[in-house]
């Protein structure tokens, strides 16, 4: 029998599902069998209230919204991105074509260090990991027949993420489109980059300046607009375990949320626009559990800590991409199998947007067969095998449930161990959360090599001999020469003196404590480029160098 609160909680939802937008589908098994959007125990007592909820309500167990994927299947984007600005927008052209639903950016290594192409760090890698970027006429290309306004687009960015996001924001004023209706993702989670991407430019410090600059300006300017997309994926990706990504991440997204309100923010002006990019690897079940327990505890944390009032603050939502460390170079078709697997947990576990990675990503950038083949994944879960017809289905597992609460509990565990320590930052410059995934990847490994952990293709099932026979696209030098010579005409066409003057501008604002934002757009619209502008910001804000964690 429900109690009373339960009634009214279960009366409640019902009543969201019925207000709700439904997308024009079939629900039914593939027998004709008709299913509930979601499914609850018998009896729904304070307990289940306060440990899972209906979808759609407080603490989000079950999910941030009342009827998910009846209302809206999640974001399909794939991350692309390599060589010139032209050769990128082709590829997402055909992404477009085939049915992606938003674009994900990869830039290449010198424009997520911002260097510039002829910068001598920058030989020989540029466009090879990802597309070159170094002034707003390359983000013009990159767009060129895309309309800002019309599709969702992810930056994967970081130390430079401010400038990156100028050049953005000034393409799509070039092009017409309302800021107030922009909409994207901007990665700029450059707390994970300490702790395990190391992608850094700037010390921790001036780096928090400018991540409360772009939210300041964002939240005025862009409402619509993911400032920061909190990544664990990476933290997963450098040998972390399940616990590790979960509480590393969300540690790092309550960091961003005080340094918020420390710049004088409204919690519930900007922990809107906060989302959270989660890796999905191979512990089915686990990965499930992991973004449940992900929703509770940032639900708790903002209600209870940081007095968010808005329910769209206490919603915690995530893209997630497939284990790319999981990925294999032997056999490499079956890796279109694991992320497979992988992608339908991060379906079950209720996730906003997916990326699956392509087959060949161990041995190269993906082919565009490679490419689709991980964008029809998507489709094959998303149209066949009916997983989007049912809220949480596994919700109320006694297996699932168990999982999450465990994974709750190891989290506050790391949360108690750096607040002890002093905070995110200071357990950052003292390399805790670098130790402990040192030691989760060294134990893994360790397994693997024992066979205690079997990985197909690798330490068992071995194909003797083999020979890779998928093909493999290949980046050639030809992208470097022409951004050099791009570079080269950008400088003679533009008035030095005026560039000299507004690098000034930037430099002199992060003397004084005024928004970088605006003069970083002026000067991007002036044609300075990425690294001309990083090194007006090095003269004040210096450059960070890791110490140790061994």
């Amino acid at each position: 029998m429900n109690t009373q609160n339960g009634r009214k909680a279960l009366s409640s939802w019902s009543s969201s599902v019925k207000k709700s937008k439904v997308r024009s589908s079939n629900f039914d098994t593939l027998s004709g069998h008709p299913q509930d959007v979601c499914y609850f125990p018998e009896e729904i007592n304070q307990k289940y209230i306060n440990n899972l909820g209906t979808p759609g309500n407080f603490p989000f167990t079950r999910g941030i919204h009342s009827n998910l994927y009846r209302g809206k299947l999640w974001t399909m984007r794939q991350f692309a991105g390599f060589g010139t600005p032209e050769e990128t927008n082709k590829r997402f052209k055909l992404l477009l074509k085939k049915g992606q639903t938003g674009l994900s950016v990869a830039y290449d290594m010198p424009t997520l260090m911002g260097y510039d192409p002829d910068h001598n760090l920058s030989l020989g890698e540029v466009g090879k990991c990802g597309v070159n970027v170094f002034h707003i006429g390359d983000m013009e290309r990159l767009f060129d027949g895309i309309n800002l306004g019309d599709v969702s687009v992810s930056q994967t960015i970081n130390g430079p993420a401010i400038i990156l996001l100028a050049f953005y924001i000034a393409v799509a004023e070039k092009q017409g489109v309302k800021l107030s209706t922009l909409k994207g993702t901007l990665q700029n989670d450059i707390l994970k980059e300490f702790i395990a991407q190391k992608e850094w430019i700037f010390p921790p410090g001036p780096s928090m300046r400018l991540i409360t600059d772009m939210l300041s300006f964002c939240t005025k300017n862009l409402p619509l607009y993911n400032t920061i997309s909190v990544s664990g994926y990476h933290i997963r990706e450098a040998g972390s375990t399940a616990a590790q990504e979960l509480a590393f991440t969300l540690s790092d997204g309550f960091t961003y949320i005080e340094h918020g309100i420390e710049a004088g923010l409204d919690v519930d002006s900007f922990a809107p626009r906060i989302s959270f990019f989660f890796n999905s690897h191979s512990d089915f079940f686990e990965e499930i559990s992991k973004y449940r327990a992900a929703r509770r505890i940032w639900a708790k944390r903002l209600k209870n800590k940081y007095g968010a009032k808005n329910k769209k603050s206490m919603m915690l939502r995530f893209h997630t991409q497939t284990a790319g460390c999981s990925l294999t170079a032997q056999q490499p078709e079956i890796n279109i199998a694991r992320t497979s697997f992988q992608a339908m947990a991060a379906v079950l576990g209720g996730t906003q947007s997916l990326h699956t990675n392509s087959m060949d990503e161990t041995l190269a950038l993906p082919s565009e067969k490679a490419a689709e083949i991980a964008l029809r994944t998507q489709q094959l879960i998303a149209f066949e095998t009916g997983v989007s017809n049912v809220v949480d289905p596994l919700g109320g597992s006694w297996f699932i449930e168990k999982l999450t609460d465990e994974l709750e509990q190891k989290a506050e565990e790391y949360f108690k161990e750096i607040k002890e320590i002093g905070g995110v930052i200071p357990a950052i410059e003292q390399g805790y959360q670098q130790r402990e995934i040192s030691k989760a990847a060294s134990d893994y490994q360790n397994k693997v090599d024992k066979n205690e952990r079997i990985v197909v293709g690798v330490n068992d099932f071995i194909n003797e001999n083999e020979s890779i026979d998928i093909p493999i696209l290949e980046i050639d030098t030809r992208a470097e020469t022409s951004q050099l010579e791009r570079l080269i005409q950008v400088k003679n066409n533009r008035d030095e003196s005026q560039t000299k003057n507004l690098l000034q501008v930037i430099t002199n604002t992060c003397k004084n404590g005024d928004n970088l934002v605006p003069p970083i757009i002026n000067a991007a619209k002036n044609y300075c480029t990425l690294g001309e502008i990083v090194d007006a910001m090095k003269l004040e804000f210096g450059e960070w160098t890791e110490s140790s964690v061994f």
